[in-house]
């Protein structure tokens, strides 16, 4: 390469700058896959509120065709709406979830999976508000004659892995004499109901009886009032997505939009909030 002259040096140096400036432009934008909402909140992705949840767990978040909706993702659409993004949804394990990983690997920003706050998981996560009321459900084949857990002695009872419903079917075994089955999610449970690969089945009401109304040869025998509410979870110290989470289904739910989207996934209205 041939030696430039003083004068051709401190000739190149404006364009030199602006190259430079260029591309440290490029490396900014094509490094930082994290974006900030005009309110200044923090999301893993510009332009989109990621939320992690397990599928299938219908009416709250399912597959229908090439889009996943329900009642969870219409609510968090409200927020993702206020926020000026839209909803992306992230297909994860529950357990995931629960334990805070997905948050630690930065693969969403909130969680909404029909999720029970309950003390063992606001170890790993924080959570809004309550939005849903819950309580578990005993989902047998119709005509079974199962109609409690005294009714499955030396039978076999199935749960999904993870979920409030395998700690009550746990709880209460040595009582009951029954064998708990694990399954990873919810339709497997479901199907081995009819299937008849266990006698019966136990998870949140409002899955389970939503399921009876599509599969009319299954049929919930029992409700157990465990008194349990969902929330939609977050990173830990994640405040300022907690607290507009908190804002906008407050605001749902004093305008009547909770109301609306709760009668179209439920078929009536919410007996309270």
């Amino acid at each position: 390469m041939a030696r430039r002259t003083r004068q051709q040096l401190l000739a190149l140096i404006p364009a030199l700058g602006l190259a430079a400036a260029a591309v440290s432009g490029c490396a900014t934008s094509t490094n930082t896959s994290t974006g900030t909402t005009e309110g200044g909140i923090a999301l893993v992705e510009a332009g989109k509120l990621t939320t992690c949840t397990h599928l299938s767990y219908k009416p709250f978040q399912f597959s229908q065709g090439d889009e996943t909706v329900g009642f969870d993702v219409d609510l968090v659409d409200l927020v993702a709406k206020e926020l000026g993004v839209e909803q992306k949804i992230f297909d994860t394990p529950f357990e995931t979830i629960t334990s805070g990983e997905a948050f630690k690997s930065s693969k969403c920003d909130l969680a909404a999976a029909g999720m029970t706050i309950n003390d063992a998981r606001k170890e790993s996560i924080d959570f809004s508000d309550p939005y849903f009321d819950a309580s578990q459900a005993l989902l047998v084949k119709k005509g079974s004659g199962i109609t409690d857990l005294a009714s499955l002695r030396g039978k076999k009872i199935g749960v999904q892995l993870e979920t409030t419903g395998e700690e009550y079917a746990n709880a209460n075994k040595d009582a009951n004499g029954y064998e708990v089955i694990q399954f990873e999610d919810l339709p497997l449970m479901e199907t081995a109901v009819r299937t008849g690969a266990v006698d019966a089945a136990i998870n949140d009401n409002g899955v389970l009886l939503d399921y009876v109304k599509e599969f009319p040869d299954t049929e919930v025998t029992k409700e157990f009032e465990t008194g349990e509410q969902y929330g939609i979870g977050v990173e830990k110290g994640n405040t300022e997505l907690l607290n507009k989470i908190n804002e906008v289904v407050k605001k749902a739910k004093e305008s009547g939009e909770y109301d609306t989207i709760y009668e179209k996934w439920f078929g009536k209205k919410p007996e309270s909030k």
